[in-house]
């Protein structure tokens, strides 16, 4: 059993323990009205702005913000996403209206509605995840890049043309026309909203409960009313005279073809969108209510509803949207009546507000736009994709969704991706050399079938009786390559040579005799076949599993080591580190570090755990263990390991410390300082780099690490040699469902994710 199992507590739902209250069907939570007032005042100059930059009449925004609302809030499958008019639908939507005019494009928007309803119900939704996302923000990128190039028209005075080379050839004629009101109103509004989010101290918390999107739109309207400039304003027609939609007229392939890029532009968005509010709502601080994890089919059918009710009132067509949704999280949304009550909102306004809204200067709704559209372009996304080495499919995307068309650059974008991944692993240089007759044949990337022919002519340069080195410097191979080395290994044994296989992982070399059939857990198969005992199994006699493992070590293993672990027998131990972690079955530590005997010198507890000094209670062993290692084995760095899904920080946020009286609760008293670093706001909370914490056990193990490095810089042996610069101490985090690393940087903020050939992601690291 792990050491750091979970203390265990009643179930709320048990037969012991007392029944639930019954439910009041039509209750509204305070958190989710105070969410959705947040969510209307930014959904409301979003929505006229998206609306003014595709070309649709004004009040199509309204009508979308609306229905996604109402609609999509109540029949989809994401609680918290809030959905309406999307910036990434803005290209698309524009080019419709351009080729088939506004009612024809409503008409296309019902198509692609009923399209939605029908993958809803195939429940392929999940398929839209095997999307590469570098073909995905490069989409995003190129319709951002389409929407600031279109809206700078309009913040200068103009009016944008249809196509971005055409807008691009017009920019010097339309610099050298300025109208300057417009100029000077699309300049308050980027100032305000650059502005806003950024004023310090109190006044700032203060103010940030504003959205900034109103503020600026407001502070817009407010001066040209004030100035009384002549600026092109919004304009409402009345609702009599609205437009609906109307079946499209055209070549049956060009209107299938414009039902498809709608369908799936919503659809991708909606659904991506759909996981990153999962992550944002468990990223939650405080206990708040649970959301369930969205049902990605259901949201797809209800964003198909949402389309058919929208095309058919007159609507733009609608999409999950990253800006609202992260806004109706962050404000504390507990439910889809959020989501409702923002489209109740948005029907007031359109019905009650219109003299106010036709105040509203276009060039300030341009800039608002410009702005989303360049945010669209992320850096967070081309550092990502430049980490994965996926630029060329993010580029291709982007220049294609610019120069050619949405679905096109999809399209392109997509087949890059294949490319490179085919590339990737058809690539495979095989060497062969001979030194102080030994033959060494090294194969560099993935073994496959395509590199059979030439791994078996550079086999077959190993002379007969020779000792030959085969180094696989890789992480796949099939099943044609296995059976050729394998062949050739055998056939070269039986005539009297000898072989070695070799692998190479982060620099560390591993080998393992050709004489055995059974597995070895090579390096390009760790762990193969190994399933942990489930809890529910019969347990297997202790003795027995433990004289086969035991057996396995003599047989496989201790051939191997037996040199090296006889040098150490003479020399004694040097290790390097001292290695603090958790004392959870599941780390490996020898395995996440890559090192061998000798090297680490290891102290695991429950909560990887560093009692401050004169606080151990009578247990000095992990004090004991500091001493030894710093004074007396001489390791030059500490580092303090934590881990994912560690239930000793789950049992620190679930259980009440006062009177412990148990072994177990008094050690994880220690941990408490962590547990009031994390509730307190004095200091800034450790993150992961790229992503926010999963939930609050994962910011727990964070700050846990953090304050535990704390602790060891009390102790005298440590702070000695920290004086004297022979010591360094490291913080670092292993997720283990990921099987990914994460060290502390040098601020002590971040946790950066190591990858394959040792760097960090973002920031040098070193010891904080």
């Amino acid at each position: 059993m792990s050491a750091c199992a979970p203390l265990h507590t009643q179930h709320p739902h048990s037969p012991h323990g007392p029944r639930p209250a019954p439910r009041r069907r039509f209750r509204v939570e305070g958190a989710d009205l105070s969410a959705s007032l947040a969510v209307f005042l930014i959904a409301l100059p979003l929505s006229l702005g998206i609306a003014l930059a595709t070309g649709a009449p004004l009040q199509a925004g309204l009508v979308a913000a609306a229905v996604g609302g109402l609609v999509a809030g109540r029949l989809g499958g994401s609680p918290l996403q809030v959905s309406g008019p999307a910036a990434g639908l803005t290209v698309v939507t524009a080019d419709l209206i351009h080729r088939y005019g506004w009612q024809a494009t409503c008409g296309i928007t019902v198509l692609a509605g009923l399209a939605q309803l029908g993958l809803g119900s195939l429940r392929v939704a999940g398929g839209a995840l095997a999307v590469s996302p570098a073909v995905v923000h490069g989409m995003l990128a190129g319709i951002g890049v389409t929407i600031a190039v279109a809206q700078v028209h309009i913040v200068l005075g103009g009016s944008p043309d249809s196509s971005v080379l055409a807008n691009l050839r017009a920019l010097p004629a339309q610099l050298a026309h300025l109208h300057p009101g417009a100029v000077s109103m699309s300049a308050l509004t980027l100032a305000l909203l650059l502005a806003w989010p950024r004023i310090p101290g109190r006044a700032g918390r203060l103010t940030r409960r504003i959205p900034a999107a109103l503020v600026a739109v407001a502070g817009a309207t407010a001066t040209a009313a004030l100035t009384a400039l002549s600026l092109p304003r919004v304009d409402l027609p009345s609702w009599r005279s609205h437009a609906l939609a109307s079946p499209p007229e055209g070549p049956v392939l060009g209107v299938a073809a414009a039902v498809l890029t709608t369908t799936l532009v919503c659809s991708v968005q909606s659904l991506l969108g759909a996981v990153a509010v999962d992550k944002l709502a468990a990223g939650r601080p405080g206990p708040g209510a649970p959301v369930g994890r969205s049902d990605l089919d259901r949201e797809l059918l209800g964003q198909g509803a949402a389309n058919i009710v929208s095309g058919a009132l007159g609507g733009l067509p609608v999409a999950g949207v990253a800006v609202r949704s992260s806004a109706n999280v962050n404000s504390g949304a507990v439910s889809r009546n959020s989501t409702m009550l923002h489209g109740v909102f948005v029907v007031v306004a359109a019905l009650l507000m219109v003299p106010l809204l036709e105040r509203i200067p276009l060039a300030s709704l341009a800039a608002l736009v410009m702005a989303v559209g360049i945010q669209m372009v992320s850096l967070h996304h081309i550092r990502s994709v430049t980490r994965h080495r996926e630029v060329p499919v993010y580029a291709a995307t982007t220049l294609g969704v610019v120069f050619l068309g949405v679905l096109e650059g999809v399209a392109l974008g997509v087949a890059v991706a294949v490319a490179l991944a085919l590339r990737r692993l058809a690539r495979t240089r095989i060497t062969h050399e001979e030194k102080e007759g030994v033959h060494h044949v090294h194969v560099r990337g993935q073994l496959t079938f395509l590199a059979v022919p030439r791994l078996s002519r550079a086999l077959h340069l190993v002379p007969q009786g020779a000792h030959a080195v085969v180094e696989l410097d890789g992480s796949f191979m099939d099943h044609a390559a296995y059976e050729s080395l394998q062949d050739w290994q055998s056939a070269h044994t039986a005539r009297g040579g000898s072989t070695e296989l070799t692998g190479r992982r982060n620099g560390v070399r591993t080998t393992d005799p050709a004489t055995s059939a059974a597995c070895r857990c090579r390096p390009w198969t760790p762990w193969r076949n190994h399933r942990a005992c489930p809890p529910q199994a019969p347990a297997a006699p202790v003795a027995h599993e433990l004289a086969r493992g035991i057996g396995s070590f003599q047989r496989n293993t201790a051939p191997l080591v037996r040199k090296e672990l006889a040098r150490l027998a003479r020399e004694g131990q040097r290790p390097s580190q001292l290695f603090l972690t958790c004392a959870d079955s599941r780390l490996v530590t020898s395995m996440i570090t890559s090192s061998g005997p000798g090297d680490l010198f290891v102290v695991r507890n429950v909560g990887n755990l560093v009692p401050p000094p004169g606080e151990e209670h009578g247990d000095d062993s992990v004090a004991a263990a500091i001493e030894y290692a710093v004074e007396v084995l001489g390791v030059r760095s500490v580092t303090v390991c934590g881990h994912s899904g560690c239930g000793a920080m789950q049992a620190l946020l679930g259980t009440e410390h006062e009177g412990a009286a148990t072994p177990l609760k008094r050690w994880l008293g220690h941990g408490l300082p962590s547990l009031e670093r994390m509730g307190g706001d004095r200091r800034p909370r450790p993150r992961l780099a790229g992503r926010a914490p999963a939930d609050a056990v994962e910011q727990l193990c964070l700050t846990n690490v953090v304050q535990q490095l704390e602790h060891l810089r009390a102790h005298a042996p440590v702070a000695r040699a920290l004086a004297a610069g022979a010591l360094e101490l490291h913080g670092m985090y292993f997720h283990v469902g990921e099987a990914q690393a994460y060290l502390l940087d040098r601020t002590g903020r971040v946790f950066e994710d190591v990858k394959e050939d040792g760097s960090a992601a973002e920031e040098p690291r070193g010891p904080v």
